[in-house]
């Protein structure tokens, strides 16, 4: 694990989208499944501005680890904030987005965007690779769409699931923990005061952290990178990057 710790999520987000531009550079075709949040909001808009042209657009196809099912028109939408944000100033090919279309029956949803991964994605032990996940981490310590109370889904038998918000209810098609584990590089994205106690928990297993979906994340190759800010990591032991 490679934990990188910024002054504020204006850094995390630069670092972030330099360490990205290296990761994409060379390859000949790049999978990339998506966060939704604050943060990657700050790193689209980064992304547009600073390397709209440093980066090869048309290699690059794009996923959503998780999203609200809502029209693409709304504005809870993880879709509907990376077009406004990203892919509205880029030079990306449409057939190159792939996005959950919430709008649909969520169960249904949930198997075509299961049927797409494996069509799409390499499958390594069966279970679609991608070369990079983005996650971020919940005030609860969810992940994806894994809420703590629905931690059983982490294993579930599909690539993608249907997850049930806590308190809201609401809908969301997330990818379930074997997809998250099995990707060549994971990168977490956790920014805010709000995020300290959990990230102390999940870093450094404090009781009771095998409650917290972020705690499952463990990539089988072992490549897994936190990006945070001072704020998120005030209750650990380490010092700026």
């Amino acid at each position: 694990m490679d934990l990188k710790i910024y002054k504020d999520k204006q850094e995390v987000a630069n670092a972030f989208s330099s360490y990205f531009e290296s990761l994409v550079k060379g390859k000949d075709i790049f999978h990339v499944a998506l966060s939704g949040g604050s943060t990657p909001k700050v790193i689209f808009d980064i992304l547009a501005e600073n390397y709209s042209t440093k980066i090869d657009w048309n290699k690059i196809h794009f996923y959503w680890g998780d999203e609200r099912c809502v029209p693409p028109t709304d504005d809870q939408s993880n879709y509907k904030m990376t077009v406004e944000h990203l892919f509205s100033k880029i030079d990306v090919p449409t057939g190159n987005i792939h996005r959950v279309l919430g709008e649909n029956d969520p169960s249904a949803e949930a198997m075509r965007y299961a049927n797409l991964l494996e069509i799409n994605l390499d499958r390594v032990d069966d279970i679609p690779q991608f070369d990079l996940v983005v996650l971020g981490m919940g005030d609860d310590g969810h992940t994806a769409s894994i809420f703590p109370h629905e931690i059983n889904l982490w294993d579930a038998e599909d690539h993608c699931v249907v997850a049930t918000h806590p308190e809201s209810g609401q809908k969301r098609v997330s990818l379930n923990g074997k997809v998250i584990n099995r990707a060549k590089e994971v990168a977490f994205l956790v920014t805010g005061a709000g995020k300290a106690e959990k990230v102390l928990s999940v870093l450094e297993k404090t009781e009771g952290f095998e409650a917290y979906p972020a705690s499952l994340v463990q990539p089988e190759t072992g490549k897994l990178i936190w990006f945070l800010d001072t704020d998120a990591a005030s209750m650990i032991n380490q010092d700026p990057a």
